[in-house]
C-alpha cells in the first residue's frame, strides 16, 4: 500500500508541477506533510534546505529521500520513477505539439499565467515556514531577524544559497544546547 501511495504522491506532483522544483515542492509538502504525514513540517523544511545546498534538481532528491525514508530502496525507486515518467512523458508528447503553435498566442498565454500560480504557492509555502519559525524555540525576534539578514545577503550582496543554508546547518550542528542540568535550574522546576 505505502508503495502505491509513494508512486501516486510522486506521479501527481509529477504531472502537477508545471514549472519545475518552485511548483512542485509545495505540492510535495502537501502530500507527505498534510496528507500523508510521514514527516511534519520541520523535517519537510530540513529535507528542503539540504536539497537545495545539493546540486541537481529538487524534485528528484526530494522524491529519493522521501521514498527511501518511506518504502527503503524500493521506495526511492518508486519515486524517482513516479517523479522522472511523467515530464518524460510529457516532454515527448507536449513539447512536440507546442512547438508546431509555439507562435500562437494562446501558448505565449499558458505559459505566462503560469508564473503567478507558481509564485502563490511558493508565498503560501513560504508564510507556512515563517509561521511556525516564529512559533518554534526560536521565536519571532529572530525570525525576523534571519528572514531580513537572508534577504540582504541573497538579494543585495548576490550571495548563493546554497553557502547561505550551508552556514546556517554548521551553524545549527555547532550550536551548544543547554545541558539537562541548566534546563533544570533555569526552567522553573518548583519540585
Amino acid at each position: 500500500m505505502k508503495q502505491r501511495d509513494l508512486f501516486m504522491v510522486f506521479f501527481r506532483v509529477g504531472i502537477l508541477g508545471y514549472g519545475g522544483g518552485p511548483s512542485s515542492i509545495p505540492l510535495v509538502h502537501k502530500e507527505v506533510v498534510d496528507k500523508y504525514k510521514w514527516m511534519d513540517a520541520d523535517e519537510f523544511g530540513d529535507i528542503l534546505a539540504l536539497g537545495n545546498a545539493l546540486p541537481g534538481p529538487i524534485a528528484t532528491k526530494m522524491a529519493g529521500y522521501i521514498g527511501y525514508r518511506v518504502g527503503g530502496v524500493l521506495g526511492m525507486l518508486n519515486a524517482l520513477a513516479a517523479t522522472m515518467v511523467p515530464t518524460i512523458l510529457l516532454m515527448i508528447f507536449l513539447l512536440t505539439a507546442l512547438n508546431s503553435y509555439k507562435d500562437q498566442p494562446w501558448v505565449k498565454g499558458m505559459a505566462e499565467a503560469v508564473v503567478p500560480v507558481v509564485a502563490v504557492m511558493l508565498a503560501v509555502l513560504t508564510w507556512d515556514f515563517i509561521n511556525k519559525s516564529g512559533k518554534s524555540k526560536l521565536g519571532w525576534i529572530w525570525t525576523i531577524v534571519a528572514l531580513i539578514v537572508s534577504l540582504v545577503l541573497l538579494q543585495m550582496m548576490n550571495v548563493h544559497p546554497a553557502i547561505l543554508i550551508s552556514v546556517l546547518l554548521l551553524g545549527a550542528l555547532f550550536k551548544k544546547d543547554s545541558s539537562p542540568s541548566e534546563q533544570k535550574q533555569g526552567g522553573g522546576d518548583q519540585t
